[in-house]
């Protein structure tokens, strides 16, 4: 197990490296630089000069580049190129809204998906799995801007029992007024639990009908003894490998609901920074993004292999 840690870590050092160079080349690529942005037309070019070199962005982008992973090597993830402030403090100030919409909807997408898949799978064919199946594959096909703006539509401005949008609201509202979570976590949960219920669904039945579960039922072992002992935990298997990319798709689709709901998180303080070419405040945040997605998925595949131990998985 501690070898197949440390290499599954050392692939994901390397998998951020080649994400710094990407992030770092493409932001170069936009046209102007923080310099350019920050002026008007009516600066003159020794203005922008000087405040390009101020800022050091007349040095090579490699050098630039190697600065910057060197200090992330010591924990300073450098400061923003707009305002000085120390990136660390903007992903502090923007990390806690972008946290709590994805806990909590992890906190309702993950019972009720394992519950909706348990549930289709036990009942294989029936009327339950042909109505839990076919909903789930009509909000697949939803992009989530659209649903979103569907829930919007319906729930915000024809019947007004929720709040549209986030505009003129703090984290700190969430403790006076949750309600401003419910549009937001219902459309990343219409998404998320389609995809994990479907796996669960899979497990289930692929678990029902092993030959170990037949024996047992010609055993006489009780079948509810029999589905939380033996099927549920070897179904579990899948819908956790698939928890990991609902976690990926998950951290994407909240960016998409922050934007659209003006909710002030991690997508707020990206799409300023790409804005306002602030290359730091860019790296950071998606190096944050990225080590986030590592860990999901190098907890899936630990418990994973916790539930069924194959030796051949870990070397």
């Amino acid at each position: 197990m501690r070898g197949y840690v440390a290499q599954r870590l050392g692939l994901a050092l390397v998998q951020l490296m080649v994400l710094s160079v990407l992030v770092f080349a493409l932001t170069a690529l936009l046209p102007g630089d923080a310099a350019d942005v920050r002026f008007d037309e009516s600066a003159s070019p020794e203005q922008v000069a000087n405040l390009r070199a101020e800022l050091g962005l007349d040095r090579p982008a490699v050098e630039r580049f190697f600065d910057w992973a060197g200090g992330v090597l010591t924990g300073d993830l450098g400061h923003s190129l707009v305002n000085g402030q120390p990136v660390t403090e903007i992903i502090g100030g923007s990390v806690g809204a972008t946290l709590v919409l994805a806990v909590a909807t992890l906190a309702v997408v993950v019972p009720l998906a394992a519950l909706l898949g348990a549930l289709a799978g036990v009942y294989e064919g029936g009327r339950l799995d042909r109505s839990i199946t076919s909903i789930t594959l009509v909000l697949t096909a939803i992009p989530d801007f659209v649903l979103a703006l569907l829930l919007i539509s319906v729930l915000s401005l024809q019947l007004g029992w929720l709040p549209a949008t986030w505009v003129g609201a703090t984290g700190e509202d969430l403790l006076t007024s949750p309600e401003l979570l419910v549009l937001p976590v219902l459309v990343l949960f219409l998404r998320t639990v389609c995809t994990l219920s479907r796996q669960v669904r899979a497990g289930t039945i692929t678990s029902l009908h092993a030959g170990y579960v037949v024996q047992a039922r010609r055993l006489g072992v009780p079948r509810k003894s029999l589905l939380l002992r033996h099927v549920l935990p070897n179904a579990a298997v899948p819908g956790v490998q698939e928890l990991a990319r609902v976690g990926d798709n998950l951290l994407g689709g909240v960016l998409v609901v922050e934007a659209i709901f003006a909710i002030p998180g991690f997508a707020t303080a990206l799409i300023d920074g790409v804005e306002a070419r602030d290359v730091p405040v860019v790296q950071g945040l998606t190096l944050v993004l990225a080590v986030a997605a590592l860990l999901v998925n190098l907890a899936a595949d630990l418990v994973c292999n916790r539930l069924v131990p194959r030796t051949e998985v870990l070397r």
